[in-house]
């Protein structure tokens, strides 16, 4: 079995009230990978951020070592960990 061991930069921007950007965020809590949430509904800022990276508004966004999963999911975050060795 592949044991990922190097620390991961993983950025999650949601927006409140986002059932999609929920079940992102307790799926990475559950495979213990620690993130950093970024609520861009409320702030311009991360808004801002979100749309210079990705070219895109919509959530959960994620940002993980420069890598964009833009508009995501659960299943597809899932399928991304795997194929890279990283759950």
């Amino acid at each position: 079995m592949l044991i990922y061991t190097e620390r991961m930069d993983v950025i999650v921007y949601t927006k409140r009230s986002c059932s999609w950007c929920e079940r992102v965020t307790i799926f990475l809590r559950e495979k213990n990978i620690p993130y950093e949430e970024r609520e861009v509904y409320f702030n311009p800022s991360y808004m801002d951020e979100l749309i210079a990276k990705s070219g895109e508004t919509k959530t959960p966004t994620l940002d993980i070592d420069g890598e964009m999963l833009v508009d995501t999911d659960k299943e597809q975050l899932q399928a991304y960990l795997r194929q890279r060795g990283m759950i």
